[in-house]
């Protein structure tokens, strides 16, 4: 069985891209260096992704969305580009650098995840996130810094308890 992938003709990708199975690049797309695309991830026309991002599978990233570098995006997040849908008017997304984003979260068109921030998985994002701050909820509000954060990811892979 052949896996098939599409990357568009004039997309540009930069050296050592991994793309998974069944994943979609549009065109006048440009991906930087040592980025990785999981399966059935979706990277519309016209898309900036910065050297060192990882993009989980199911990921949808719409046209004009603009992904700095060491950026994680979790699976089947969804970034958004109409405010009004149906409008004949887009906006992009902005996610800074080392950013995360938690498996299904959402992302309104428009919108800037700032450096260093993280929006939770199932976070629903409708105003921008100020840069080294932790997001969460429907909609997404500020729960805690991303120093916390960091601490309670080490915290957790030491095996040690994690409060919530």
């Amino acid at each position: 069985m052949k896996i098939v992938n599409f990357v568009a003709p004039d997309a540009k990708l930069g050296k050592n891209v991994k793309i998974w199975n069944y994943a979609y690049v549009g065109a006048k797309t440009v991906i930087g260096d040592n980025v990785k695309i999981g399966s059935l991830a979706h990277i519309d026309y016209d898309v900036r992704i910065g050297s060192g991002t990882k993009i989980e599978g199911l990921v949808y990233i719409p046209p004009l969305a603009r992904i700095g570098k060491n950026v994680f995006i979790g699976p089947a997040a969804v970034l958004t580009n109409d405010p009004y849908p149906p409008s004949k008017r887009m906006i992009g997304v902005t996610i800074e650098d080392n950013a995360v984003i938690g498996a299904r979260a959402v992302i309104k068109a428009g919108v800037t995840v700032g450096r260093g921030s993280v929006v939770a998985m199932g976070a629903v994002v409708t105003r921008n996130v100020p840069a080294g701050k932790v997001v969460m909820g429907v909609p997404a509000r500020v729960a805690f810094t991303r120093k916390v954060f960091d601490a309670k990811m080490k915290a957790w892979e030491s095996g040690s308890p994690v409060s919530t």
